[in-house]
Formats: structure tokens, C-alpha cells, sequence
């Protein structure tokens, strides 16, 4: 796959493009039914993350929300219900991720934790669950509890919601541009944008979009 190629060329040590952090999948969404640009993550790459993992995943979609000029970054780690249920085990990575935000181990954002995909991005579903968080319904950044999620989410809303996307591979120390094989030619086009414009943020404030990463 050419994935697979792309990737393996990159964590050769000659690239000099890795930096001991994790590489992550970012998305960003513009839906037309939806006002705001979302972005979603980890949307590939990242097969089966663990906590520390997902916390890169999360501090690299933030300097990724940054970079794109998206105003205070609010993550909702996605589950399928609002609370942590021991025997689900998106619901209790949302509630360390949340936790290690709180601790300062994830900086630059809002996290809360876990929230239904509905209510994360909805008023009346928030109010209907009876949710009051400074996220719910005004998330703009989704962290999917695994590959699989991320991926039909992102798949759904680009092919049936006609949704504008562009995708990113970020934590190195340059943008790395992946798309789906799938993937229309506008959407390859966005990313191509989107990859000068967080190239630039990097030259321009390197700390604060990858804080995680020495320079």
C-alpha cells in the first residue's frame, strides 16, 4: 500500500522527520448542514493507541486547531454515552484523557469527556442529556475512541454529507499530507492548502503548535 511506503520512508532515521512523539491523522470538516469546521482525529494511522499515545493524539490535534486559526480549541473525547461505564473502555480512556488535561499533562484546550458525538456538537441534545460542560455543543475538536470510528465518521460525512475535507499526518517536523485513496481531488487539493498553512504556523510559533516536541 502506498501508505504504508509513505510512512515507512518517514520513520527512517536519514528522513530526520520524526521526533519521538506520536504521528497522528488529523481531518478538518467543513460540513455544508454544519456552521462550524470541525476537526476530527485520529481519523488513520493509529491502529490501537494507548493512553499515552492518545494523549499525543490529543495534544497534536490541538496545535493542528491552532495552526488553522480555529479559536480556543474545545476537545470532546467521543463515546457513545456521557458517562464512564468501567465495562466500555472509550469511557474511561475520555476520563483520563480529561483527567491529564486537568493535570496540565495536555495543554492549549478545553477537554470533556466522554460525550456522545450528538451532543458534543448540538445544544438541544446537550440539554435533552442533561449535559453543562464549557464542550458540550461547541466542540471543535472530536477525538474518536478508536480507528474504526474516526474513519466512517470521516468516510460518512465526505461521500453521503458532501462534506469539504482535508487531512494531515502531524507530529513530525513538517506537515506530512495522507490522504484516503477514496478521497476526491478537491479534498487532495484542501490538504495541499491546509499542509502551507500549518507549515507556516511551525516557522512561526513551533512551541506552541507541537509544545510536546523539542525544536
Amino acid at each position: 500500500m502506498f501508505s504504508d511506503t509513505f510512512l515507512h520512508a518517514t520513520f527512517q532515521s536519514k528522513s530526520r522527520l520524526t521526533t519521538g512523539s506520536t504521528l497522528s491523522h488529523c481531518a478538518l470538516i467543513a460540513a455544508p448542514t454544519y456552521s462550524e469546521r470541525i476537526v476530527l482525529s485520529a481519523v488513520a494511522l493509529n491502529i490501537a493507541p494507548d493512553i499515552e499515545q492518545k494523549r499525543d493524539i490529543c495534544q497534536n490535534a490541538i496545535g493542528f486547531v491552532r495552526a488553522m486559526s480555529i479559536a480556543e480549541p474545545k476537545i470532546a473525547v467521543l463515546s457513545v454515552v456521557e458517562m464512564v461505564i468501567t465495562k466500555m473502555a472509550s469511557t474511561l480512556d475520555a476520563a483520563v484523557l480529561a483527567k491529564m488535561a486537568d493535570r496540565g499533562q495536555i495543554t492549549g484546550a478545553s477537554v470533556d469527556e466522554p460525550l456522545d458525538p450528538d451532543a458534543a456538537v448540538d445544544a438541544e441534545a446537550a440539554q435533552i442529556n442533561n449535559i453543562d460542560s464549557p464542550v458540550a455543543d461547541r466542540a471543535n475538536l472530536l477525538i474518536a475512541p478508536n480507528i474504526e470510528a474516526g474513519n466512517m465518521v470521516y468516510k460518512e460525512l465526505a461521500f453521503m454529507a458532501y462534506a469539504q475535507t482535508a487531512s494531515l499526518v502531524v507530529g513530525a517536523r513538517v506537515p506530512l499530507i495522507l490522504t484516503s485513496l477514496a478521497d476526491r481531488e478537491e479534498a487532495r487539493r484542501f490538504s495541499a492548502a491546509v499542509a502551507v498553512l500549518y507549515a507556516a504556523a511551525l516557522k512561526r510559533d513551533f512551541a506552541t503548535i507541537c509544545p510536546n516536541i523539542e525544536e
